[in-house]
């Protein structure tokens, strides 16, 4: 066979009948892929998207409901409590040392003895004798009123009654029986150490605070766990959003498998189209099982968050999230972060009442230092007679008294033990003020560095979505070339794997953003406020 030179029409005419063929054979494929297309992939199993038992249940949440549930049921919250109350139970304790007291008492007394001598002249006998016996019954009753001062001192009120009878010959006696009565108050109350009522009430305010401390350890753990909720939350939905993205792009690569196998029966593409989009769908299946399983973590994660017990997570349950993520700016300067920071978070207010303690401790410390000067006092009322009657008349007349008044003074040599406890206490206050310090600067860093994500992820949802958009052209200008045979399929799935990156990238950058919100109310100490939430805690009986 001879060849010969065309003129240049006659090429023209033959490169027009190629595209012609070409064209109507592409219209053909195209309408027999899409035959093949609906036959294929309604036959084609594609993993669901739960990833579960069929026979599982399926709950539906909203992130505050999860939130509440979980700090209905969370363990850690439940021994923070009883620690708290525990602490409560030691206000109380201080306080009850300066509660009054009221006694009361009974006795009774004989005895029988001999007489040596004549009472009042009479009575009595020779040493040749036996002696005679003194047979005396005495009865008494009492009733008393003791009150600790909270400036130091002690009040003591007694009154005493009692009957006294002697057996035998009683004309040397003025009242047989007799009763006599009493009635005594004291005071005794410090001068210098243990004086005032800042001294004294020093343990019921130590008490009170370590009360509040441990309050403020209820709170950190519910914000902490505020905050574990509303990451994991977010965690799931980023792990079922990916599962969208990981079908669509196995539905891409289906359909692109579906067209190249109908173009390579056309005779315009090669086997090697075939198989590549036949390993490009392989990889994807392989990516939708992945994001299946992160899923069933993720929802592991949240719901043992939210029970109380391992006996929920052994149930297959399908979460189902109501809120979508934010998406819109959080606008909060450094400055206002840093401001509810110090006011607010549980770490802050914690160590500002220990140094409070150590502070109080401090001072009773150096109060001990001090000599015991203590003043006692007493006044007292006496009465007797031949009755009870006669004995409260003669009692409240004022008539028989006795009054005594004196001071004490003592002081150990040396001092040593309350020397070395102000020393000790001294440095226990540097220590509280060093702690107190680093922890407001590590609060500031913090909330710093969360304002910084905060500002960080949002941009990365603006960058990401531009990407995402881009990424979505470039696969629909290259889908295009491959039709009209200026492409190849490998390039389009690079295409199509960049349009998944990018679409992760996007829900990861959202994703991210929410949680980076989180971060911060858990930073400023404000996670309770967004969801509206109080926590009650007791914190003990207040002073009177």
């Amino acid at each position: 066979m001879k060849l010969q030179s065309r003129p240049t029409g006659s090429g023209r005419s033959v490169i027009g009948r190629k595209i012609w063929l070409f064209c109507h054979f592409s219209v053909l494929g195209f309408l027999w892929m899409g035959l093949l297309l609906s036959h294929v992939w309604g036959a084609m199993p594609i993993p669901d998207s739960g990833g579960l038992d069929p026979q599982g249940r399926t709950m539906s949440l909203s992130l505050e409901e999860a939130i509440l549930e979980a700090l209905k049921r969370n363990t850690d919250i439940a021994v923070s409590r009883y620690t708290h109350d525990v602490q409560v139970t030691d206000i109380l304790f201080e306080q009850a040392k300066f509660d009054p007291t009221v006694m009361f008492s009974s006795r009774y007394d004989r005895s029988v003895e001999p007489l040596n001598r004549p009472i009042f002249g009479l009575g009595g006998s020779g040493t040749s004798s036996e002696p005679d016996t003194l047979d005396q019954n005495t009865t008494t009753f009492g009733l008393g009123f003791s009150h600790p001062l909270r400036s130091g001192g002690l009040i003591d009120l007694k009154l005493d009654t009692g009957r006294t009878s002697v057996a035998g010959d009683t004309s040397g006696f003025l009242f047989n029986p007799g009763y006599l009565g009493n009635l005594r108050l004291g005071l005794t109350h410090p001068l210098l150490r243990n004086f005032g009522e800042d001294v004294n009430q020093t343990r019921i305010r130590v008490a009170k605070n370590s009360a509040k401390i441990e309050g403020f350890v209820v709170l950190d753990q519910v914000l902490k766990i505020v905050a574990q909720v509303e990451q994991a939350y977010w965690e799931l939905i980023f792990a079922q959003e990916t599962l969208q993205v990981a079908q669509a792009n196995q539905r891409a690569a289906h359909q692109l498998l579906i067209s190249n196998r109908a173009k390579m029966e056309s005779g315009v593409l090669a086997e090697v189209d075939v198989l590549q989009a036949q390993a490009s769908v392989a990889s994807r299946v392989e990516d939708v099982l992945i994001a299946q399983r992160r899923i069933g973590d993720q929802e592991d994660q949240l719901r043992r968050l939210l029970l109380d017990s391992d006996d929920g997570l052994h149930e297959q349950v399908t979460v189902l999230p109501k809120d979508d993520p934010v998406q819109v700016l959080h606008s909060i300067t450094f400055q206002e972060a840093i401001q509810l920071a110090l006011k607010q978070r549980p770490e802050v207010l914690q160590a500002k009442k220990i140094l409070e303690s150590r502070d109080l401790d401090l001072n009773f410390a150096e109060n001990q230092l001090l000599p015991n000067l203590e003043l006692q006092s007493t006044i007292g009322l006496t009465g007797i007679g031949d009755d009870l009657g006669s004995s409260a008349d003669r009692l409240s007349s004022r008539d028989f008294y006795n009054v005594g008044v004196g001071l004490v003074l003592s002081y150990p040599l040396g001092n040593r033990s309350a020397t070395s406890q102000t020393l000790r206490q001294k440095l226990e206050v540097r220590k509280a003020q060093v702690s107190f310090q680093n922890i407001r600067q590590q609060v500031v860093v913090n909330a710093k560095e969360a304002v910084r994500r905060l500002k960080t992820d949002f941009k990365r949802i603006e960058s990401t979505q531009v990407a995402r958009k881009l990424a979505k052209k470039q696969l629909t200008v290259e889908q295009k070339r491959l039709n009209v045979g200026l492409s190849t399929t490998r390039i389009v799935l690079d295409f199509q794997s960049d349009l998944a990156e990018a679409r992760g990238n996007e829900l990861r950058a959202i994703v991210d953003y929410n949680q980076s919100l989180a971060n911060l109310y858990l930073a400023t100490g404000t996670n309770l406020d967004r969801y509206h939430i109080q926590l009650e805690t007791v914190t003990g009986p207040q002073s009177s």
